[in-house]
């Protein structure tokens, strides 16, 4: 199974940093966040990776192309120009980084990369900027056990995000406004069916609009409830808290 995971929009609440990268390369602990929800995947078994590159796209693939360099320490011959890496620490990772355009949006960008794709196998889908101890096997195996063509991981409560509306276990409705605490958030990391790919017209779609809503209508978009930690990036204060997790040793979302 691939995962797909966000990585080109313009990062504008967290300006102070994105101005010079892009968001998903913003760093926690020395490490860029994709890099920790890469990791998220690859703790269940998920090592094949497709990233909707847009706004500096370059500086990701840069980074993945010299990522063997970034990770070991090396002995450099200048006589000769020869290189020796030295007690490297890569992954084992296949990662494909696709350019979607610097304005494309959530859904255009997902169309995009649609060729990328196993035709007849569900994938994963995240945003570049939220990381949690999410059960990634524990939505597979609910997106499998269920007759639709897409699974969201939701998370309880907050009033900052717009909220989801369920009945059972599917997903009915999407809120902008919160009308409860105990309401829940779509907090990403989705298990989707190829097929959700016909419902986005073109750049301009928004995965979050039309494609969610229609699955919702149609209850073919069920929950699985995450009930430990998420957090997402949206700015410097909760990049400077996660920071800090990470650097006391209490960072959440490192399950492996």
């Amino acid at each position: 199974m691939k995962a797909v995971i966000l990585a080109g929009g313009l990062g504008t609440r967290l300006a102070e940093l994105t101005g010079n990268i892009p968001k998903p390369m913003v760093p926690i602990g020395n490490k860029p966040i994709i890099w920790h929800i890469m990791k998220i995947y690859a703790s269940h078994g998920i090592n094949e990776f497709v990233i909707c590159a847009g706004y500096k796209g370059y500086m990701i693939k840069e980074y993945f192309y010299n990522y063997f360099l970034h990770q070991a320490d090396i002995k450099v011959e200048l006589k000769d120009n020869k290189c020796t890496f030295i007690n490297n620490q890569s992954e084992d990772w296949s990662v494909t980084i696709v350019d979607t355009g610097s304005h494309t949006q959530t859904g255009g960008r997902l169309k995009r990369i649609k060729k990328y794709l196993d035709s007849d196998e569900p994938f994963c889908f995240t945003y570049g900027d939220g990381i949690g101890d999410i059960d990634i096997s524990a939505t597979i195996e609910k997106y499998n056990s269920n007759d639709v063509t897409a699974l969201l991981t939701s998370y309880s409560p907050t009033n900052r995000f717009g909220l989801i509306e369920t009945s059972g276990n599917k997903v009915v409705e999407f809120t902008e406004k919160p009308k409860s605490s105990e309401a829940m958030i779509n907090a990403g990391f989705f298990v989707l069916s190829p097929k959700v790919i016909d419902l986005i017209e073109d750049d301009s779609t928004v995965w979050e609009q039309f494609p969610l809503n229609e699955l919702a209508k149609t209850r073919n978009l069920i929950f699985h409830e995450h009930k430990g930690f998420w957090h997402p990036m949206d700015t410097l204060r909760d990049k400077n808290m996660l920071e800090k997790m990470w650097q006391d040793g209490n960072a959440k979302w490192k399950i492996w």
